[in-house]
């Protein structure tokens, strides 16, 4: 079977494509971004994949992709069109080559026109293709800039997509409107720029009368994915925080061990955030914790001092993990939650203020 995800970066409204094999558990990931690279990485570890390839489908101009940062996380591949121009790519891609993840594997077809080196890449039984900004849903990519050839692009989706079952979805790299997925037939028909009856003089007059302004990142994005991704200046990159060894979750929260916080209790500031009956009850509270319940944490935290990293508790985990959330923008920014909370912290036997022997 297929591990499939479809990932959305609402700044640059860019889908980033994870897919697997069930099996061998390894997988690929289409159109990265520099700034969603924690979560897909969190992603990837919680679904116990390991990442041998990232792929881009083309040299964007409207965000940086992640391919260097995802290659010094996981060892991956960095894998994009020979004809795109960039340096630092382990596998430059031709028309017909095949990136094989387990018992899966995809097609590159060469799709040329919004730029020189897009790619297309089809799942081998035809039931997906990733057209990158070839094929929009109900629409195209531009072909104003970066060596765009309206005439090229048009070939591409009659002869390397159009001609794909018409059962195949597409999932393009960019949606403005929310749409996620459409299908060879449906675009056939109803793609106002490249479907029904629609010619290549049509559709060449049609993208030279756009006038569209220009990407707002494209001075900062081309170059830097003509390196992959790799910042000019090694600093740049994005980095961990180094306060603990914490673990970054798909649904946005760092989190610290239990046995590294109790080795390190005067190092941080532990906040619980149950009410005030629960850390007198039972499950008793961690040495040195201080007591801010969730409803009062939003109007009380500038009561907390700043010079220590906080960890959050509650009884379970969850209220804590929101916790992180109301803190963070309060303006704390070494923050981490107690996974598991007090059920874990007890039931792994370590010591307490209070509660139930």
């Amino acid at each position: 079977m297929l591990v499939f995800r479809q990932l959305f970066d609402p700044t640059s409204s860019t889908y980033t494509y994870l897919l697997g094999c069930s099996t061998s558990k390894e997988a690929v990931l289409i159109d990265s971004v520099f700034e969603q690279v924690r979560r897909d990485a969190a992603l990837i570890d919680e679904l116990g994949l390991k990442l041998v390839c990232t792929l881009e489908t083309h040299v964007h101009a409207d965000h940086v992709t992640g391919a260097w940062l995802l290659k010094r996380r996981f060892g991956s591949e960095i894998a994009l069109s020979a004809e795109s121009g960039a340096s630092g790519a382990d596998r430059p891609l031709k028309d017909g080559d095949r990136i094989v993840f387990g018992r899966r594997s995809l097609e590159v077809r060469a799709t040329p026109g919004h730029t020189n080196g897009c790619l297309t890449y089809v799942l081998d039984d035809e039931a997906m293709a990733f057209t990158g900004d070839c094929v929009l849903i109900r629409g195209s990519g531009r072909t104003d800039f970066q060596q765009g050839d309206p005439r090229a692009l048009y070939r591409s989706v009659r002869s390397r997509i159009f001609s794909l079952p018409e059962t195949c979805l597409l999932y393009p790299a960019h949606d403005y409107r929310g749409l996620t997925a459409t299908s060879v037939a449906e675009e056939k028909r109803f793609n106002p720029r490249l479907g029904g009856e629609v010619g290549e003089g049509d559709y060449v007059g049609y993208m030279k009368n756009l006038d569209l302004p220009h990407p707002k990142k494209i001075d900062e994005a081309v170059p830097a994915n003509l390196r992959c991704g790799q910042p000019g200046n090694e600093t740049a990159a994005a980095s961990d925080p180094s306060w603990a060894p914490l673990r970054f979750t798909f649904g946005g929260v760092w989190e610290v061990e239990p046995y590294w916080l109790e080795e390190n209790l005067t190092k941080v500031q532990v906040v619980d955030v149950r009410e005030p009956t629960e850390f007198t009850g039972p499950l008793g509270h961690i040495l040195g914790a201080t007591l801010v319940p969730l409803g009062e944490l939003a109007q009380r935290a500038k009561e907390l001092p700043k010079d220590k990293p906080i960890v959050a508790v509650c009884r379970a985990g969850s209220r804590s993990a929101h916790a992180t959330a109301i803190l963070q923008k309060a303006g704390f920014s070494d923050i981490a939650n107690l996974p598991g909370g007090m059920l874990r912290w007890r039931a792994e036997g370590r010591s307490v203020e209070g509660g139930a022997s």
